[in-house]
C-alpha cells in the first residue's frame, strides 16, 4: 500500500464529526489525585491496529515505544539504551534491561517483533499495516493479489539476536527510521496479547507510564492509573487519569465551564472567543501539525497547467479567511510544513502563497483559463469547511471571473472512499497531521508514488529518496526542503492554513502541556491540587 491510504486514514480520523449527547462517567474524585480529560471515542486500543489520533491519546500512555519524543519533536530513546545505524538502512537495537509490562511479563526483543509482525502481516488487516513498509519482507506478508496467501508472517527484516537486542533491515536507506520508531503503532505487545486479541483491545497491557484501571466502558470512559513498577523517564506527577467520552464537542466544552472535567484538548472554533475571556489563563494557545490543502485531481487535463493552479492559489485571501471562520487565530500557510515540523521554513512559497489578484488573473489568462464547471469538494464533517469554501468560491469568480462554481458536499463517512476512487471532478479539501515529526511524513506520503492527485515528478521523487538515505538530519533536511520546493512550483495541492490549538484546563489541574505532536497531552505531567 502507499501513503493514499495513510493519507485518507488519518484525515479521516481529523474530520470525523463529533455530534450529539454527551455520555456519562465519572472523573477523578477530589482529592484522589486523579484527572478527567474530555475525548472524543477512540476506535481501537491495540497499537498496530488503529491510526487514530483520538485512539493515540491513550496509547501513548499505556506503551512506551523504542524511541520517545521530546516536547520539541526530536526523538530519543525510551525503552531502548540506544538505536544506532551505519548506513540508514541496518539498525540495531539495544533495550534497556528488566522492563516489564504491566502483566509483570519481562519486555524483550521478541514483544517488538512479535507486534510488528502481527500488524504488518495482511490477513490480519490491521488499520495501521502499512506503516511497517520500509521493513524488510514486508511485501511478501502483503502480496499484490490481497486473494493470495502470504509467503509467511513473518518480516524478514526483523531479526531477534538476544532478549534485549534487536536487529532492523529497511528495504532502502531511511534517515528518519528513528522517527518512524515514535509512531504509536511500533509499540511492543505481551504474549498475553495474542491469546484474545479482542479481549485485548478492551482490556491493553502495556509498558508504559500507567495502566487500565477496569475495562474500556466503550462509549463512556477509559480509566487508567499510574504503573508502580514503571521503570522508565515518564513518571507520572498524578495518579491516574479519566478519558471521558464525548460525542460532542460543544458539551464537553460545557462541562470544562463546570468543573465537570479537567481538561479539553481541543476547544470548539465557534466557542473560543467566550472560553479565552471566560478561561483566561486556563486557556491553553498551543501548536499544531494539522495542516489543510486545496488539493487538484490531475487525472483531470483540465487542471494540467501549473500556471491555472499558481493563479487560484494567488487568488486565495487565506488571512481573510482566517479572521472571518478562525478568529484570526489559524496560521496562514507559507510552507508545504506547519511551523512545528523540523525543515518548515517562512515563506518558503513565496508569492504562489500570497493573496494577489492581479497576478492571479494574469497567470489565470496565461493559462488559457478555465472552461466549464469548477466542481469544490469538500465533506460535512465541520461547518467551517462550508465556510471557507463559500469564500474561496467568490474569490474565484471575483478574482479570475471563474462564475460556474458549484459545491460538492459529501458525508464525511463517503469522503475518502470518493477520493480514493477519483470520483472527483475538480479541487478537494485535503488534510494532513503529523504520523510522526518528520518532512517526509508530509512530503513523501501526499506528494511521492501514488498520491491521491495523480501527481508525479522525477525530480521529486528523486531528491525524497536521496534526502531519505542521507547520512544526517541536516543533509536530509536540504534535501527535503529542495523537494518541496518542487512541489511548489508545480503546485499540485495549495497549502492554505496551520490549525490553532486551542485547549482548556479546570482550576484543579496544572503543568498541562500539549504537544502538536501524537503524544497530544503529556498525561504524566499533569499535577492534581488537593
Amino acid at each position: 500500500m502507499t501513503g493514499l491510504g495513510r493519507t485518507a486514514a488519518l484525515a479521516a480520523v481529523l474530520l470525523a464529526v463529533t455530534t450529539g449527547a454527551a455520555a456519562c462517567g465519572g472523573g477523578g474524585k477530589s482529592g484522589d489525585g486523579t484527572f478527567t480529560m474530555g475525548h472524543t471515542e477512540p476506535d481501537h486500543l491495540t497499537p498496530g491496529n488503529t491510526t487514530s489520533s483520538y485512539s493515540f491519546d491513550v496509547i501513548t500512555n499505556l506503551f512506551d515505544n523504542i524511541e520517545g519524543l521530546t516536547k520539541d519533536g526530536k526523538p530519543y530513546p525510551l525503552a531502548a539504551q540506544s538505536v544506532d545505524t551505519t548506513d540508514q538502512k541496518t539498525w540495531t537495537v539495544k533495550l534497556q534491561p528488566g522492563r516489564k509490562f504491566h502483566n509483570g511479563e519481562p519486555v524483550t526483543a521478541s514483544s517488538f517483533a512479535d507486534a510488528w509482525n502481527w500488524a504488518a502481516y495482511g490477513p490480519n488487516g490491521t488499520q495501521a499495516n502499512e506503516y511497517f513498509q520500509h521493513i524488510q519482507g514486508y511485501a511478501d506478508l502483503n502480496p499484490a493479489d490481497t486473494k493470495a496467501k502470504p509467503k509467511t508472517d513473518k518480516l524478514s527484516g526483523l531479526q531477534v539476536v538476544d532478549d534485549t537486542t534487536l536487529k532492523i533491515t529497511l528495504d532502502a536507506p531511511f534517515s528518519q527510521f528513528p522517527f518512524l520508531l515514535t509512531y504509536p503503532a511500533y509499540a511492543p505487545l505481551p504474549k498475553a496479547a495474542f491469546k484474545d486479541m479482542k479481549a485485548f483491545d478492551d482490556h491493553p497491557i502495556g509498558n508504559g507510564p500507567y495502566e487500565m484501571d477496569g475495562n474500556w466502558q466503550h462509549n463512556v470512559q477509559i480509566k487508567a492509573k499510574a504503573f508502580a513498577d514503571y521503570q522508565g523517564p515518564r513518571k507520572p506527577h498524578n495518579k491516574g487519569i479519566t478519558w471521558k467520552s464525548y460525542a460532542s464537542a460543544d458539551t464537553a466544552y460545557t462541562d470544562l465551564r463546570a468543573g465537570r472535567i479537567d481538561v479539553l484538548q481541543t476547544i470548539p472554533a465557534a466557542k473560543v472567543p467566550e472560553a479565552k475571556r471566560l478561561l483566561g489563563d486556563r486557556f491553553i494557545a498551543h501548536k499544531k501539525s494539522t495542516i489543510d490543502y486545496l488539493a487538484f485531481p490531475l487525472f483531470d487535463s483540465r487542471f494540467a497547467n501549473p500556471k491555472l493552479r499558481q493563479a487560484i492559489s494567488m487568488a486565495i485571501d487565506r488571512q481573510g479567511i482566517n479572521k472571518a471562520v478562525y478568529n484570526g487565530d489559524y496560521i496562514v500557510a507559507d510552507s508545504v510544513l506547519p511551523p512545528a515540523i523540523q525543515g518548515h521554513r517562512d515563506n518558503a512559497c513565496g508569492e504562489m502563497c500570497t493573496f494577489n489578484p492581479t497576478k492571479a488573473k494574469q497567470l489565470f489568462q496565461e493559462a488559457g483559463g478555465f472552461k466549464g464547471t469548477l466542481e469544490l469538494y469538500f465533506s460535512n464533517a465541520q461547518p467551517t469547511y462550508y465556510q471557507w469554501m463559500q469564500i474561496v468560491a467568490n474569490s474565484l469568480k471575483q478574482n479570475l471571473g471563474i462564475t460556474d462554481v458549484q459545491f460538492r458536499q459529501i458525508p464525511a463517512s463517503d469522503y475518502f472512499g470518493m477520493l480514493r476512487k477519483r470520483q472527483e471532478k475538480g479541487p478537494y479539501r485535503q488534510n494532513w497531521e503529523a504520523d510522526y515529526p518528520s518532512p517526509q511524513n508530509y512530503l513523501e506520503n501526499m506528494y511521492g508514488p501514488g498520491n491521491r492527485m495523480g501527481w508525479n515528478n522525477a525530480e521529486f521523487n528523486s531528491l525524497i529518496a536521496k534526502a531519505n538515505g542521507a547520512a544526517n538530519q541536516d543533509e536530509a533536511l536540504k534535501d527535503y526542503n529542495a523537494a518541496e520546493d518542487v512541489a511548489l512550483r508545480e503546485m499540485p495541492q495549495i497549502p492554505l492554513w496551520t490549525w490553532a490549538g486551542q485547549a482548556g484546563r479546570s482550576s484543579r489541574v496544572d503543568n498541562v502541556t500539549v504537544t502538536p505532536y501524537a503524544l497530544g497531552l503529556l498525561v504524566d505531567e499533569v499535577t492534581v491540587k488537593k
